[in-house]
């Protein structure tokens, strides 16, 4: 499995399994604890219809790795472990067909806009715990996310994250 350093997020990774193929269908690996030395306790699936923007969410202690199952998704990370007037931002397409994992650290919020109807499954390394559970408006001037909406269908959550203040973030 190759894997590729999100350029201007450190330890934020994007994993390209390999796919074995023959006339019965396939076979994907998609995940290896030793890659990441990391140990996911929980696994979870989310559907979303077209149209839908999910984030942008954060965690201090936890850490996720996505997998997309169908459909096409734009996924944002941004890292808020250093303080900045613009925190790196990184944009990826998640596409059925081109099997990617992609591991985002603790400290990086991580949204995701859903191009087309999607289902993507997603490992954390951390059993929910909502004191664990943070956001930031998913259209933040200082983020300045590239998203490819600019009205996407919100949870109420969602709406109403608030914008990114560094003083909230102290102890991360």
């Amino acid at each position: 499995m190759r894997s590729t350093q999100v350029e201007g997020i450190p330890g934020a990774y994007v994993f390209a399994p390999e796919v074995h193929q023959d006339e019965r269908g396939s076979f994907t690996e998609i995940f290896r604890e030793d890659l990441l030395g990391v140990q996911f306790v929980q696994a979870n699936h989310s559907r979303s219809l077209a149209g839908v923007l999910r984030g942008l969410h954060w965690h201090k202690r936890q850490s996720d790795a996505w997998y997309l199952m169908n459909g096409h998704a734009q996924a944002i990370l941004a890292d808020l472990r250093t303080r900045s007037l613009n925190p790196a931002v990184a944009s990826f397409d998640l596409l059925e067909g081109e099997p990617k994992v992609l591991y985002i650290p603790p400290g990086v919020a991580h949204g995701f806009l859903a191009v087309t109807d999607v289902d993507l499954i997603y490992w954390v390394t951390g059993y929910y715990d909502a004191s664990d559970e943070f956001g930031v408006a998913w259209d933040d001037p200082s983020i300045n996310a590239p998203w490819r909406s600019r009205d996407p269908i919100l949870s109420g959550r969602d709406q109403s994250n608030p914008k990114l203040e560094w003083e909230a973030l102290s102890g991360l």
